[in-house]
C-alpha cells in the first residue's frame, strides 16, 4: 500500500488541488488527511486561494480514497458539507507492516502519545517530523499551507516502511525514516 499523507489544507484550493494532484502522480491508494481541512481557524492569516466551498468539491472528488481525523478548525457542520467521515479525534490505518495512529495533534502529540506502540502520524504545528522517539516512530507531514518555521509547505508518504516527507511544490524529498 502506498498513502499520501496531508495535514492543514486549512480551505486553500490550490493546496487542496495540488494535494489531488499528488495523489495521482505517486499513485497512491489511500490519503490520509491529518484534520484542518477546510477552515483556517482564528490564529492563522486567510491562506492563499481560500476557497472552503471549493476545497469540499476537491476532496469530495478522493471521498472513496480518503481515511481523515479531526483537526482542532474542523466543526461538525463540515461532516454534512464531507463524503467521508471527518470528526474522529483518532483513526487507525494497517497497512500488513505497520499499525499507523492518525491524530490532528492538538490532543495527542509528542508530549501526550495516544494508547499503543503503532507509528504516530499527526499535524497541527505546520512543523515536518521524522523520527523515532522510544522506539516508535512520529511523523508529521508538516502543512500543505502554513508552513512554519521556515519550513516549505510538504506532505508525506509511505510506502513499504518508509514515511517520507516531500516538498509540495517538486515532490523533493525533505527527510524520511523506516519504520
Amino acid at each position: 500500500m502506498r498513502f499520501l499523507i496531508a495535514s492543514d489544507i486549512h480551505g486553500s484550493q490550490a493546496a487542496a488541488n495540488r494535494v489531488k494532484e499528488l495523489f495521482e502522480m505517486e499513485k497512491a491508494d489511500k490519503l490520509l488527511l491529518l484534520g484542518d481541512i477546510l477552515y483556517h481557524g482564528p490564529r492563522n492569516d486567510l491562506p492563499q486561494s481560500y476557497a472552503p466551498k471549493s476545497v469540499i468539491e476537491i476532496m469530495n472528488s478522493l471521498s472513496d480514497k480518503i481515511i481523515a481525523v479531526r483537526g482542532n478548525c474542523e466543526a461538525e457542520v463540515d461532516q454534512m458539507v464531507l463524503a467521508f467521515p471527518c470528526l474522529s479525534t483518532t483513526a487507525i490505518v494497517f497497512d500488513g507492516k505497520a499499525e499507523m495512529i492518525m491524530s490532528h495533534g492538538h490532543i495527542y502529540n509528542e508530549e501526550n502519545l495516544p494508547p499503543g506502540n503503532g507509528c504516530f502520524l499527526y499535524g497541527h504545528t505546520h512543523i515536518p517530523v521524522a523520527k523515532k522517539l522510544n522506539g516508535r516512530v512520529i511523523f508529521n507531514p508538516g502543512s500543505t499551507t502554513i508552513p512554519k518555521n521556515g519550513f516549505p509547505a510538504s506532505y508525506g508518504i509511505y510506502e513499504d516502511g518508509v514515511f517520507t516527507v516531500k516538498r509540495l511544490k517538486d515532490q523533493e524529498e525533505m527527510m524520511s525514516i523506516d519504520i
